[in-house]
């Protein structure tokens, strides 16, 4: 078995986290060696510490990080990063995993030092390793050509100054040096890094998200609503965003309609974002950031419809995870949904990203229990059969015999 060091912005806090720790535990339970330096620790892991172990590296972390942002040289420079190589755990490690690499806490430039020191693998999360700046690009395909004049520059992670183009020169100077392989969750993903100028230089692989199916699973509506303190006999909606790109604006003009229509309609909301959900005539249960694993299920099991009109995803652990728990998806065919969900076979994909569509698709679902109950079962099977955490963590077993060759 590989000892395996995984890098990440955080390791359980954001669905990015999420799924890196997810690949980290399932590791250790097939026997492997894995362990995690991340940008900001939030769990109680032994085998997970702060890549900057010291205050002395936090503050030239944090100098650097203000410094570059100031410049809009996005995270060129991080301190901890270039003496990650002395660490113990890397110098024990036999396959080095990338995550989540932005944020502030990581140079992307000492790639060359890390990849040309152990075998590496990058699991994307989203575009921004084959971007000037943003995690996605929306319309925009400049990101084909060198970037420059960005649309977008108030897209996550923003910049202060149109130095995209200077952004993208400079990965492209670091990849060239840093030999990897590139993962990614999604077809959808996979086809843009092969695309990718900077990324196509890479071997790339795609090995689909997991999910923790004895977390993630059917059980009572009706006792996860109890526990939850959601009306018992309400038509409940979840939506599990307040983010503009995961579509939050949309749902709340959708929810709008719906509460006319369905008198003691619940919305039940978790997460965090900008967009207030607010709609008239909608009972509003929030439910905050839930970390608790056992909690966000009884959420996704309490729930009729989830409502993820998701404007530009990846493959999102949100839907994966409401799926297996049973529980109906409505979403837009934006990114890698449509590899999850399947048009009335097992969810709902709507064509037309308005208020709506989204409450008429929602509508059926409501008013039609056996559809539901059809869509649902269909979807939890689908997640067992192609989406387990199992299934994800001995692919990535495979490819690090493959990469950094098995062991005797």
């Amino acid at each position: 078995m590989q000892t395996v060091l995984h890098l990440s912005q955080f390791d359980a806090a954001g669905g990015s986290a999420r799924s890196a720790y997810k690949i980290h535990t399932e590791l250790q339970r097939l026997g492997a060696r894995s362990r995690m330096l991340v940008g900001h620790k939030t769990t109680d892991d032994p085998n997970v510490a702060p890549l900057a172990g010291s205050k002395n590296w936090w503050r030239a972390n944090l100098a650097a990080y203000m410094l570059t942002e100031r410049l809009s040289l996005q995270y060129a420079v991080s301190a901890s990063c270039f003496a990650l190589r002395a660490h113990p755990w890397f110098r024990e490690a036999t396959v080095l995993q990338l995550h989540n690499l932005h944020g502030g806490w990581f140079a992307h430039t000492s790639l060359p030092l890390l990849a040309r020191a152990r075998p590496t693998v990058w699991r994307l999360a989203d575009m921004w390793p084959l971007t000037g700046h943003c995690s996605y690009s929306f319309e925009c395909g400049r990101w084909r050509t060198g970037c420059g004049s960005c649309p977008h520059l108030d897209g996550y992670p923003p910049l202060r100054h149109d130095l995209s183009a200077v952004n993208w020169r400079i990965k492209d100077v670091a990849y060239r040096h840093s030999p990897m392989t590139i993962v990614a969750p999604s077809d959808w993903l996979a086809s843009l890094a092969r695309e990718s100028p900077l990324l196509n230089r890479f071997p790339v692989r795609v090995i689909r998200t997991g999910v923790e199916l004895d977390v993630f699973r059917p059980q009572p509506r009706a006792g996860a609503r109890a526990q939850l303190g959601v009306p018992v006999d309400a038509p409940v909606v979840l939506v599990a965003s307040r983010e503009e790109r995961k579509g939050a604006g949309l749902a709340t003009a959708a929810l709008g309609r719906l509460g006319a229509r369905h008198p003691g309609l619940t919305a039940l909301v978790f997460g965090q974002g900008e967009t207030p959900i607010e709609p008239p005539a909608t009972q509003v249960v929030a439910l905050g950031m839930i970390d608790d694993r056992e909690r966000l299920a009884l959420a996704y099991a309490a729930a009729d419809v989830l409502l993820y009109p998701t404007l530009a995803d990846n493959l999102p652990n949100t839907i994966l995870e409401s799926m297996a728990c049973g529980t109906p998806v409505v979403s837009l065919p934006s990114g890698g949904v449509p590899e999850a969900v399947t048009h009335l076979e097992d969810g709902y994909l709507v064509e037309r990203a308005g208020g709506e569509a989204l409450a008429e698709a929602v509508t059926t679902l409501l008013d039609d229990p056996d559809l539901r109950a059809r869509l649902g079962s269909a979807a939890a099977a689908r997640v067992r059969r192609e989406f387990s955490v199992e299934a994800q963590g001995r692919a990535f077993l495979e490819l690090y015999d493959e990469i950094a060759g098995a062991e005797p």
